[in-house]
């Protein structure tokens, strides 16, 4: 199934500011809502988590710069993304959005709960998990010990008496047009309908304790330092039957002793001595996965650059590897001995031993280049 890009379906630039996807979004929103539509009300639902859908990637700030530079994919792994919520879960993240215009009567057309109550949602956790280069190359999954507000067993609620557990307060007002009704959320339960009646030992006022829970995280191969994934749901839950929040997972990237990582490409440096220089010689390296085995030609100068392919790390949207480049160093022993004196001594003045590089011989610069290239 093609994933439609999310500035076009909300009909905006790749530029547009925080207040023009809240507009657009506000507008589609209203278009497509199954109630305004009910001629055909699945397909307007389709496009109504559509909406909602781009508009949780494009309104947040995060989620938008992974979006930008990886598509999709680079978001796949730290949103669930609207597609998966209900109408009822829409509502309660974007209700709001709609309240500031037309009021809190607009902001669920009907939908979700008959009685209005308003959902709660509990607070995000954030975490840092340290991985190394060779998890990085091969996806892992880590098991991490996470402290989190839970409903406590044993709470119990009942229904506000301020509102019979409707959530809302009905006023009706006599004016010169007639008889006026209007609501709005109950300030004792702010909303849920609902208070706490048993209050557990160790529980705070809301009914929630802490408790330490083991908590699975899939990490994709190819993941950059930098990148946040989400846990549904993994968060603090929520009183009253609300929504979890999310575990928010920060990665960070161990240094390797031996690789160096630049983007999707690995470097090492190999040193070589003279004699390997010029007489060539296989040698052994490591890779991110084991070791390979290269070789090196005579007459190989120092700064010499050679490519493994497929040897680097994996595209996180699956596509490809990186390159393993060997920077190629001529070791030059600090101290000799008599007789090795003796012999470079007589080959100093050797015209094999003088240097005379040729045009096809590489600068610095022109390997440098090469190697971006």
């Amino acid at each position: 199934m093609i994933q439609k890009d999310y500035y076009q379906i909300l009909d905006i630039s790749r530029n547009a500011s925080s207040d023009e996807i809240k507009k657009a979004y506000r507008k589609l929103a209203i278009k497509y809502h199954p109630d305004k539509n009910l001629d055909n009300k699945k397909k307007a639902e389709e496009k109504f988590k559509e909406a909602a859908e781009a508009y949780e990637v494009l309104s947040n700030h995060e989620k938008r710069q992974l979006y930008d530079k990886y598509g999709h994919s680079g978001i796949k792994n730290s949103s669930s993304g609207s597609s998966g919520m209900n109408m009822e879960d829409i509502f309660a993240n974007f209700g709001d959005i709609f309240a500031d215009a037309f009021g809190d009567s607009f902001s669920n057309f009907g939908f979700g709960r008959s009685n209005s109550h308003q959902s709660i949602k509990g607070s995000n956790l954030r975490i840092r998990v340290k991985l190394s280069l060779e998890e990085i190359a091969n996806g892992v999954e880590k098991k991490v010990k996470v402290k989190r507000l839970k409903v406590a067993s044993g709470v119990k609620f009942k229904n506000c008496v301020s509102c019979n557990g409707s959530g809302q307060i009905i006023r009706i007002t006599n004016t010169i047009l007639g008889r006026m009704q209007t609501s709005s959320h109950c300030h004792i339960c702010s909303g849920t309908g609902k208070n706490i009646e048993n209050k557990p030992r160790g529980s705070n006022q809301l009914g929630l304790i802490k408790e330490e829970e083991l908590v699975n995280i899939k990490i994709p191969a190819g993941i950059t330092e930098g990148i946040q994934l989400k846990v549904t749901g993994k968060g603090n839950q929520a009183p009253f039957g609300g929504i979890s929040g999310d575990l928010i997972v920060l990665i960070e990237e161990k240094p390797h002793s031996i690789l160096k990582r630049e983007g999707h490409n690995l470097h090492y440096d190999l040193y070589i001595s003279f004699p390997d220089a010029i007489l060539g010689s296989l040698k052994e390296i490591p890779t991110i996965n084991g070791k390979a085995r290269i070789k090196i030609d005579s007459g190989t100068q120092s700064g010499k650059t050679l490519r493994l392919k497929n040897k680097g790390l994996p595209n996180i949207d699956g596509y490809g590897r990186g390159s393993l480049f060997i920077h190629v160093n001529v070791w030059t022993p600090k101290k000799i001995n008599e007789e090795q004196k003796e012999f470079f001594e007589k080959i100093k003045q050797d015209k094999n031993f003088i240097p005379h590089p040729k045009n096809s011989e590489k600068s610095f610069f022109d390997r440098v280049r090469e190697m971006f290239s």
